[in-house]
Formats: C-alpha cells, sequence, structure tokens
C-alpha cells in the first residue's frame, strides 16, 4: 500500500519531473519542477481553486513517482519525452500525428540527388523545408530533375560507372546519365548548384534561360522543344509567383497565435523560410478547460518542437511564457543555435500574429460546424434508428454478408459501425469451412456462430486472468446486429443466438425489387424509414460496406485461385517462379502473349523454363481452338 505522508516527506528539494498514476498503474498526470517537494506537496493541499478537473485528478491518484535532474533544462525535456510517449490523461495534449516533407539534396554524393524526405538527419546533405503540402514538394522535385536532367536513380556513383545500361530517363532526355560517364562530374555538380539557386529563390536568372531556349527553338522550327520550354518556363513563374514575401529580412521564424473555447483550442502556426510564407497549418490542444491561454501556447511550442527536426530563428508569440527564457534555453541547444521567443506588440509582426489569431478562430468555428453536421451524420442516424426500433442506446453495429458465385469461394464479412461511423479495425473475414454449394442462409449460421463463440472464449479467457475487456476484440458485442435481408437472415441470427444464450436485438435491411434498401425487418414486423432521414441514408451506408468488404474478400479470393490454377498446371513453375511472374508481368494475359526472351530475361527463370511455359500457352490455345 502506498503510503502518501511518509512518500511526500521523502521528496528532495530538487529539480525533476513527478508521475501521478492510477490504482491500475495508468499514468494521469506529468510535470516538471525546479523543487520536487514543494510542486507535489501543493497537490494534496486543502482545495486551493485548482479546478474540478484537477481536483478530479488529484482523487484517482493511488501512487506518484519521480525522476531527480540535474537542471530545470533537463526536466523540461524529460518531461515533453513522457508527455509524447505515454499521452497522459490530464495532460494538456498535442492532438498531431504529422511529419512535414523537406526537400533533401545529397551534397555529400559526387553525384547529388533531388530527394523527397520526412526527416531532417545530421548529415552531408542539405534539406529546405520544411513544407506543409508533400504535392507541392514533389511537384518541385519532380520539375527540378526535369529541368537540370539530374539522376533519381540509387546507384552507387563513381563506383558503378557502365555497369548497367542507361535507365528510361536518359532515353526520354530526363537525365544525362552519370551512370555511363556521359557527362563530368564538374558539369553535374555545375547543374545541382542551379537547382540549389531555384531552392534558393533565384527564379529570374532560370525564367531568362528558358525564354532564350524557347525563342531560339521556335526560330529553328523545333516547336516540340520550344513547347517543352514553355511549358517548364510556366512551372517556374507558377513556383516563383506563389513566393509571397513577408519580411525582408530573409530569416527562418514562424509566428504562433491560438484561439480556444470551452472545451479545445486552435493553433495557428504561420511558417516563415527564408523570408517566404511557405505555408501554414493548425493543430488542436485538448485539455484546456482549466487553464490560461498563455500556458495553452507554453504548452504547444514545448510540444511540438520536441518532435519536429526544423527550429527556426524565431517564434513570434501571441502571448510571453512563464517558462520562456528556459525555452528559450533549450531550443537554442537543440538548434544549435540562437534561438528568439518574441511577443510583438506594434507594427507589421503584431499584425502577424493578430492574423494568426483570427485564422485560428475562424477554423474552430468552422470545425464547430462540420462536427455538428458530422453528428447528425452519426451519432444523430444512430439515435434514429434507436428511435425506430424502440431500443434505448445504440453505440456498437454490426453487419455482416455473404459472397460467393454459385458456392464458390463462400466467403462472409463483418463490419462495425461505433457511433455511426465505420470502425475498420473490427472489421473481419471468414473464410466459410462447412458449406459447400450455394446456401446463404448455412454459410450466415456458420459466420455469426464462429463470431460470438469467439467473442465469449476469449471473455472466458480474460476473466480467469482477470482482466479487463480489450476493447475492439471479438469479446465486445454489438448493442444491434443489422442483417443484409429480411425475415429469413433475422431469423438465422436469432436461432444462433439462442443457442449461445445471447440477448443481442437483431434487424433485417430490407430491399426493394430494384435492389435498394427501403425499411427495417425487426420483431416480425417490416418498419417502413423516412428514405429522406439520416437514420436511412446510414442504414444504406451499413449495407453497402457490408457488401463491399464481402465482395472484396471473395474477389481476392477468386483471383488467387485463378493465377494458381493456370501457372501451376505448368511443369518447372513452383511459388518463387510464379510469384515472379506475376509481379513483373501483372496478369495472365501479359505471360501468356510473351515471348520466350522476354521470359527468360527474369532473374527467376532460365531459357529452359521460360521455352516451357511459351509452349504451354500455346498448346492450351490450340486445344482450345479445337474445342
Amino acid at each position: 500500500m502506498f503510503n502518501f505522508e511518509e512518500e511526500l516527506k521523502k521528496l528532495p528539494r530538487e529539480p525533476g519531473v513527478y508521475i501521478m498514476r492510477d490504482d491500475r498503474d495508468a499514468i494521469l498526470y506529468v510535470g516538471k519542477a525546479v523543487n520536487l517537494h514543494n510542486r507535489v506537496r501543493s497537490y494534496f493541499r486543502e482545495n486551493i481553486g485548482r479546478g474540478p478537473a484537477i481536483d478530479k485528478m488529484v482523487s484517482l491518484i493511488a501512487r506518484f513517482e519521480y525522476i531527480v535532474t540535474d537542471s530545470e533544462l533537463e526536466a523540461l525535456v524529460l518531461e515533453n519525452n513522457l508527455i509524447k510517449e505515454n499521452s497522459p490523461k490530464y495532460n494538456t495534449l498535442l492532438k498531431d500525428d504529422k511529419t512535414y516533407p523537406y526537400i533533401k539534396v545529397t551534397l555529400g554524393e559526387e553525384y547529388p540527388r533531388i530527394l523527397f524526405s520526412r526527416t531532417m538527419k545530421k548529415d552531408r546533405s542539405k534539406y529546405y523545408g520544411p513544407y506543409t503540402g508533400a504535392a507541392a514538394v514533389k511537384d518541385t522535385i519532380e520539375l527540378l530533375n526535369k529541368l537540370y536532367c539530374l539522376r533519381t536513380c540509387n546507384r552507387n556513383l563513381p563506383r558503378d560507372i557502365g555497369l548497367e545500361r542507361p535507365c528510361l530517363n536518359y532515353h526520354i532526355k530526363q537525365c544525362m546519365a552519370p551512370c555511363q560517364g556521359y557527362i563530368s562530374k564538374e558539369e553535374y555538380r555545375e547543374r545541382v548548384e542551379q537547382a540549389l539557386e531555384f531552392l534558393g529563390g533565384n527564379y529570374n536568372k532560370i525564367l531568362k534561360d528558358l525564354e532564350v531556349k524557347m525563342k531560339a527553338a521556335s526560330e529553328a522550327l523545333d516547336f516540340e522543344a520550344a513547347a517543352g520550354y514553355r511549358d517548364l518556363y510556366n512551372s517556374v513563374r507558377s513556383v516563383a509567383q506563389k513566393q509571397k514575401i513577408t519580411d525582408s529580412a530573409g530569416e527562418d521564424k514562424d509566428i504562433i497565435a491560438l484561439y480556444r473555447d470551452e472545451a479545445e483550442a486552435v493553433v495557428q502556426v504561420f511558417f516563415v523560410r527564408d523570408g517566404k510564407l511557405i505555408g501554414r497549418e493548425h493543430y488542436y490542444m485538448t485539455n484546456v478547460s482549466e487553464i490560461d491561454k498563455a500556458e495553452i501556447l507554453e504548452n504547444f511550442v514545448k510540444q511540438f518542437y520536441a518532435g519536429t527536426p526544423f527550429i527556426p530563428r524565431e517564434l513570434m508569440l501571441q502571448y510571453e511564457l512563464g517558462d520562456g527564457e528556459l525555452i528559450e534555453k533549450w531550443l537554442t541547444e537543440r538548434k544549435g543555435a540562437r534561438v528568439y521567443l518574441r511577443v510583438p506588440k506594434i507594427g507589421s509582426k503584431e499584425k502577424l500574429v493578430e492574423l494568426a489569431a483570427q485564422n485560428a478562430k475562424h477554423i474552430l468555428e468552422q470545425d464547430r460546424e462540420r462536427l455538428k453536421r458530422e453528428e447528425g451524420r452519426t451519432i444523430g442516424a444512430v439515435k434514429e434508428i434507436a428511435g425506430l426500433l424502440g431500443l434505448p442506446r445504440i453505440e456498437r453495429m454490426e453487419a455482416f454478408d455473404i459472397s460467393n458465385i454459385n458456392g464458390f469461394e463462400n466467403v462472409g464479412s463483418m463490419i462495425v459501425f461505433e457511433k455511426g461511423k465505420p470502425k475498420p479495425s473490427d472489421y473481419r473475414k471468414f473464410r466459410i469451412k462447412t458449406v459447400s454449394g450455394p446456401d446463404d442462409y448455412a454459410c450466415m449460421r456458420e459466420v455469426l456462430t464462429r463470431r460470438f463463440r469467439h467473442g465469449l472464449r476469449e471473455s472466458r479467457e480474460l476473466e480467469e486472468k482477470n482482466m479487463e475487456q480489450e476493447y475492439g476484440s471479438f469479446t465486445k458485442f454489438p448493442d444491434l446486429l443489422m442483417m443484409d435481408g429480411g425475415r429469413g437472415q433475422v431469423n438465422i441470427a436469432l436461432a444462433v443466438l439462442r443457442e449461445l444464450h445471447l440477448d443481442i436485438p437483431v434487424c433485417g435491411m430490407v430491399k426493394d425489387d430494384n435492389h435498394r434498401t427501403r425499411g427495417l425487418y425487426f420483431n416480425n414486423v417490416e418498419l417502413p424509414v423516412d428514405t429522406h432521414s439520416e437514420g436511412f441514408k446510414l442504414i444504406t451506408r451499413v449495407q453497402d460496406e457490408a457488401h463491399r468488404f464481402a465482395i472484396e474478400y471473395h474477389r481476392s479470393l477468386r483471383g488467387k485461385a485463378q493465377v494458381k490454377s493456370v501457372l501451376d498446371e505448368i511443369p518447372g513453375v513452383g511459388p518463387a517462379r510464379r510469384k515472379a511472374l506475376m509481379r513483373h508481368f501483372k496478369s495472365i494475359g501479359e505471360i501468356k502473349a510473351a515471348g520466350v526472351e522476354e521470359l527468360e530475361a527474369l532473374p527467376e527463370l532460365n531459357r529452359r523454363a521460360a521455352q516451357e511455359i511459351y509452349e504451354f500457352f500455346r498448346r492450351k490455345e490450340a486445344s482450345e481452338e479445337e474445342t
């Protein structure tokens, strides 16, 4: 038993991190302190106006632990790491799993490449970014490779020069083939330097060069080349026009402001790189109801910059941070260069922070409306269905469907909707084991029996181990079973549930003669549903999803069976060769059309095997013609 009085006495008067845990040992809260003794003891004094959320958290604490650090800065870093790793229930959390794209130029290689990267490493490469849109980064890389004919391959140069034939890019004039030694290292490097100028924002020289080449090609009546230069010119100009200058100093900075309501806060960040606004992004912060805006902003800065690989020279903030000096020191240490936190009060910089705050407000209000509409489509629709069926509540719905073609490869599908939304992680596929031939009722009986027996078995095992139900496993039973069909399918489900002594409501999704949903069959009565209601739309989505999932599974099994049946007839073709053939040719038709030389080009095939495959399809073709 944890003795609070004794443990509180042992607390050191040193900096460190404290961790509050509940009776299941789950982490409730992680905090840092300059003086652990004073900070942790403050939680267990009489209520001093901390607010109901903190009071609730304190009431749940079963024990606490702490880690002493050498400095407050170390405590800050450790606190960030523990929050990110454990996502404690009562910490203000940044809801973000984004990684930002960079343009990476591999200057450490003798023949550098321009690559897309989501990590920024301490290597000899040069990085540009981070950017907020992956598509724009990929477009820029494609444009640069097209402009300067740089290599995109992974060959080790100059070691591999001349070892292999040049790739397609050389033949379509999008690479100068350094792999063949067709361009000198100096000339290639010059092209890379020009690409670096482009990435640095110097577009004028490139635009002039392209304009000269376009006119020269046009005068030489080489209209195809002229059109190519024209397209490149327009692409470069488009990129150049998107760069909006926001600061003549040309520095890197992030402009950060927030807007909050009772439950959530949105933090808006404008990313300025080399004096250009390259994008913006917003982030949600949770558990904000009882802390002020400056503390929310401080928590954001600590969590966001603990995870992002790039730290700008300056953060322009909406509010002063309580631990501002400490955070500034920490960011400087992480960047390896001086970082400044500033709160502009007047002028254009203050207006930029204000603009970020307005954007945050706009996003939160927009999302509130969107969530309201989404709630109507999901939770509201579920309530409609519950009302129609006379059920007190529905949270989890499961729907089942069977798919086959004349009894071939019978399969079943189970799909799950929770609070009106699909939950793909809980979807299950069933390959029918006991039924041969087209008997949907028998197939459905097998699927439902396996599903619920599995759930009951898991529940017993967890009970024996004194463990809670695993969320999302078979142990979580539905509040409503939705069968794809009318009375027949419903009766099958009810019979299975009776056999297993389970009491779960079952309804059938009834279709009309045109295969469109018309109502629900429940308690031996067909209930009409308003076709314009959100409840009806949800029923249709559930039915369509169950059908789609079953058909996709059946199609995948059918496709595998067809591939196996044809290729396995060929002498000398085993699993490895079959896999190699399908990976290279993509379809049986392409294999059938291939010549002996083309087949022999696969590393897995020798001349004899290639000849056997070729002759097999010729024999099969001749046999089919005779028939």
